[in-house]
């Protein structure tokens, strides 16, 4: 397995390098992935922060392989993932592909895609095919990566390695999250590249256990609400997420929304003034 060291350029595959940024913490782990893909010509996935430094080591790899920066491909827009796309592309003239965000929370405010991608919008160059799978969930606009060549999936945020993803509402949306982790079932899949973490092997494994958690913590919040009757959010977490550490509980907080946010819509829970109670 390769290590994670922020700046270096590693090389995965004969199409695929990756580059860490120096931005590792509670949200992003080691540091946000970014994904350097093709051989004369590459195509960037998720430039990361805004950081000269993070950007200085995409623009050296490419001149320390002889290639050219065509395409900057972001999975979401979150800080972490798209806000170099705009240094990036100053430097190298490449275009900017990604889905702009339906919900201001949280999001890079400097996106500005050259090209808006839905699902299925790929790349066909000399070397690889690239396709865009929409998959909502973590965010309404995150959207994976399918590299043909190799059968390995970019996945942003939507799967990470050694971590769930969080889903904080109201652009987080847990039935969206489930649905597309559904999606991903159907395709033929190597390996998983998450943007937090190294390369994951057994894909349709992983997919699986993340769906059976997720439902297994909904469950959770049902037996929690049994418990407790009609409770807020600060009684719920608790209960449901007894299992985490209580510092990371503010965090499990907006996925404990997300769920509840699901149950709603499945039409298993209620909410009045603040107080869910089961139906």
């Amino acid at each position: 397995m390769s290590k994670l060291v922020h700046g270096e350029t590693i090389v995965l595959s004969p199409l695929i390098r990756r580059i860490t940024a120096p931005n590792p913490g509670i949200m992003t782990g080691p540091g946000t992935n970014t994904y350097l893909v093709g051989k004369g010509e590459w195509a960037v996935i998720d430039p990361g922060p805004a950081l000269p430094q993070h950007v200085a080591a995409i623009v050296q790899a490419a001149a320390d392989a002889h290639a050219t920066i065509r395409w900057i491909l972001c999975t979401h827009t979150h800080m972490d993932h798209s806000p170099a796309a705009k240094a990036l592309r100053e430097a190298t003239d490449a275009l900017v592909i990604g889905m702009p965000a339906a919900t201001p929370q949280s999001q890079d405010p400097d996106f500005a895609p050259d090209q808006c991608w839905q699902e299925g919008d790929y790349i066909n160059s000399d070397d690889f095919v690239l396709t865009a799978v929409h998959t909502p969930g973590h965010a309404s606009n995150h959207l994976c990566f399918y590299l043909e060549q190799e059968r390995i999936l970019f996945t942003g945020d939507h799967i990470m390695e050694g971590s769930t993803v969080v889903i904080a509402p109201p652009d987080g949306d847990m039935k969206d999250y489930l649905e597309s982790l559904e999606k991903l079932k159907a395709l033929d899949l190597h390996l998983l590249a998450p943007a937090h973490g190294n390369l994951m092997e057994h894909p349709q494994g992983i997919i699986e256990g993340l769906i059976q958690h997720r439902l297994m913590r909904e469950c959770k919040v049902l037996e929690g609400m049994q418990k407790t009757g009609p409770a807020d959010l600060d009684t719920l977490t608790p209960v449901v997420y007894d299992d985490v550490p209580d510092y990371l509980h503010p965090i499990a907080r907006y996925s404990l929304l997300a769920h509840l946010g699901k149950l709603l819509k499945d039409g298993r829970v209620c909410e009045d003034n603040g107080a869910w109670r089961r139906t």
